[in-house]
């Protein structure tokens, strides 16, 4: 079974991300990452999820940066409750998990786990770029022993979704983006105009997986209670979006992806307007190398299909 490090900020989305990973891979351990809600909170909602997904084995939680790289000055970065509810879990207020994170820190554990597993870890990326960005910079040495990295994150010359230039995770620290995306490691990047086009689940698709009636399905509909009415207000979706989870999908099964290509990407960290602005060179203007492999299609409905076998083994 493929070994990996999954890196989150858990809120909504994340908690299916993080239940679709547990489901397709092992998962050495779970690093949090300042981004959507209070930073306490999502490690809570990580043990939360972990406990939901009922494993045999005990998947440890590590906390990692609460802020981003370049956060002189910055008592708090900007985080999403109106999205994700103030709990980051749809309001939905669940109690305590009975298991506490580690005394490790996220970057240590990275490193650590790369160094004695060298072309074995893969790292799926969920949240802000920090904590991968912050362990490539004190351990460069690991760049080369990684075997992929999957990033949800910026866009692919399209809208984006915390500002009209930036999707929030590069948004939030374009520097860290910067330094993953042009490290030399293998990357996979899977944009927020994907998730618009491809993850939306409708009122339908809702009802499908309400139908399921397991503790997956119902974690599902509780953790999504508070996007689902974001999504109709401010981006004018038809439902709830999922870019963490298709990013998860997509690395446990890349057939899900039926179009890429690699591009040069850079990450506008300067910008007034543009901050966080993902470049991806299509035409290369630059005249730079393709560092990343950029999704550009999906096969909905088998990535839906994989969402629903996710909900319906969490019985």
């Amino acid at each position: 079974m493929r070994r990996v490090i999954i890196d989150t900020d858990t809120a909504g989305d994340d908690t299916i991300a993080l239940l679709t990973t547990l489901h397709h891979f092992k998962v050495e351990g779970v690093t949090i990452t300042g981004g959507n809600v209070a930073f306490n909170q999502e490690v809570e909602n990580a043990l939360y999820t972990i406990q939901v997904a009922a494993l045999e084995e005990k998947v440890p939680v590590y906390k990692g940066l609460e802020r981003p790289l370049n956060a002189v000055g910055m008592t708090a970065h900007r985080t999403v409750e109106d999205v994700h509810g103030k709990d980051g879990m749809g309001g939905a207020f669940f109690d305590s998990a009975t298991q506490r994170p580690e005394t490790t820190h996220a970057v240590d554990f990275i490193i650590e786990t790369i160094r004695k597993n060298p072309g074995e870890i893969e790292l799926l990326a969920i949240a802000p770029l920090t904590n991968i960005a912050m362990a490539f910079q004190k351990d460069p040495g690991i760049i080369p022993l990684i075997a992929h990295v999957y990033v949800m994150g910026g866009t692919n010359n399209s809208l984006g979704n915390i500002t009209a230039a930036a999707e929030y995770n590069f948004w939030v620290d374009p520097e860290a983006a910067n330094i993953v995306l042009q490290s030399g490691v293998p990357v996979t990047m899977v944009g927020w105009d994907m998730c618009v086009a491809y993850s939306v689940m409708d009122e339908e698709d809702h009802r499908e997986i309400e139908d399921l009636n397991t503790t997956g399905s119902r974690f599902f509909t509780a953790v999504n209670k508070v996007v689902r009415q974001f999504n109709k207000e401010v981006h004018r979706l038809p439902g709830t979006t999922h870019p963490d989870t298709l990013l998860t999908a997509i690395a446990a099964d890349e057939s899900i992806m039926t179009e890429s290509h690699p591009y040069y990407v850079e990450v506008e960290t300067q910008g007034r307007l543009t901050r966080g602005y993902s470049m991806v060179d299509i035409n290369n203007r630059s005249g730079c190398q393709p560092n990343v492999r950029v999704c550009e299609a999906v096969d909905r409905e088998k990535y839906k299909q994989t969402l629903i076998r996710v909900l319906s083994s969490i019985e």
